[in-house]
């Protein structure tokens, strides 16, 4: 099994116009933010290109729905960072591990697949955790900043340069974005017990806290933060576990002992928000409810327009045998690719454990009109305080 594969299996505006006349219009339009850059932190959920940097590029299919060819995110086309990059008129975002190609001018992307919270206490070459943890990932925005600022001046008379370099005055009028954590709930549910797992809980929220924090001592104001979404559906969990026993299974068909964990992690999560817009008086801090959009849209698949939310769209997973989104393998004697299914746009689980461009989609015109944020306000309003 390639390193990259064991990555994969390790992971693991809202209507606020209403119907009165242009000076509500008017007043609306003078309260969205214009931000000049968006710098985005997380693991696979959000990776535009890190993990597949810096060790094993992610192959094809990956990336055909949108990019015709693997563009170094775990998915067949977008994420929902990327729609967030649409949405506030920012180019999607070069991941800062890449050295080729990349443009920096309106923001950069930290995010790695396999991230987790805390730092990790294996190597990558086991069970696909990075190695850029939030922490690493905070220092390396730290170096980012610094080092762009002395290559930005350097820059003076060299227009062409400056203009993949951010402008050192805008990193407080950024947006800074954070989706991370579902990897510490995977390596919990791995190596610890239900007790201990809730025992780590307020440590992994609070690190998420302290690097919310160090943004801000940085310069940052606005932050929008994810929760995690429902762990137990992803199906990755039901590939060796074919009958679960009575009381394992949720109402959606989901592991609800994994389920109830995201939940008590975001309602922690929830609740160190609140904190910290104390703590950072001048922080404009949105939470915003991933699991919720998530768990609606697995809840309502068919009504949606989606298929089975618990079916694989790429890959071969025929009773015990799978092959991976993306490899080869020999199932009874035969090469058998594991290939996209003939339509992703209706599939909700791309590879198993990452979501499809489509359900990425569906899950960002949820949450980015403010309908599921706290305070509900669209992202366009997020450099806004309540």
């Amino acid at each position: 099994m390639g390193l990259w594969r064991k990555i994969l299996v390790g992971f693991l505006v809202l209507c606020v116009l209403g119907v009165g006349g242009e000076e509500e219009a008017a007043a609306a339009a003078s309260a969205s933010c214009s931000f000049p850059a968006l710098y985005n932190f997380g693991d696979s959920n959000s990776d535009t290109g890190g993990i597949s940097a810096a060790f094993e590029p992610i192959p094809a299919p990956y990336g055909e729905a949108f990019f015709h060819k693997p563009s170094g995110r775990d998915c067949d086309g977008r994420l929902i960072v990327d729609f967030i990059a649409e949405r506030i008129g920012l180019p999607y975002l070069s991941a800062y591990l890449n050295s080729l190609g990349t443009n920096y001018r309106n923001g950069a992307n930290f995010a790695t697949g396999g991230s987790t919270i805390r730092r990790p206490n294996e190597t990558i070459y086991e069970y696909g955790i990075s190695p850029f943890s939030l922490d690493m990932q905070v220092v390396q925005f730290n170096q980012f900043k610094a080092r762009s600022r002395v290559l930005y001046e350097q820059a003076a008379k060299t227009p062409s340069e400056r203009s993949k370099l951010p402008n050192p005055e805008e990193f407080s009028k950024a947006l800074y974005t954070f989706d991370i954590g579902q990897n510490d709930l995977s390596v919990g549910f791995r190596k610890l017990s239900s007790e201990q797992q809730l025992a780590a809980l307020p440590d992994i929220v609070n690190q998420l806290a302290k690097a919310v924090q160090n943004i801000y001592q940085q310069g940052g104001r606005a932050f929008w933060i994810h929760n995690t979404g429902p762990i137990g559906c992803l199906p990755v969990n039901f590939f060796y576990n074919h009958n679960p026993p009575p009381g394992y299974l949720d109402q959606y068909g989901c592991v609800k002992t994994q389920n109830e964990m995201a939940v008590e992690f975001n309602k922690q999560l929830k609740d160190r928000v609140i904190k910290l817009r104390a703590e950072l008086p001048e922080a404009a801090i949105t939470y915003v409810d991933v699991y919720a959009a998530k768990i609606g849209m697995i809840g309502n698949a068919k009504t949606q327009g989606f298929s089975d939310p618990l079916k694989v769209c790429c890959g071969y997973h025929v009773n015990y045998d799978h092959v991976w989104c993306g490899t080869k393998a020999l199932v009874n004697g035969s090469a058998v690719f594991g290939a996209s299914c003939e339509s992703p746009s209706t599939s909700i689980s791309w590879d198993g454990v990452h979501y499809s461009q489509a359900a990425n989609q569906w899950v960002a015109n949820h949450i980015l009109n403010g309908s599921l944020t706290d305070p509900p306000i669209p992202i366009t309003q997020a450099c806004q305080r309540h």
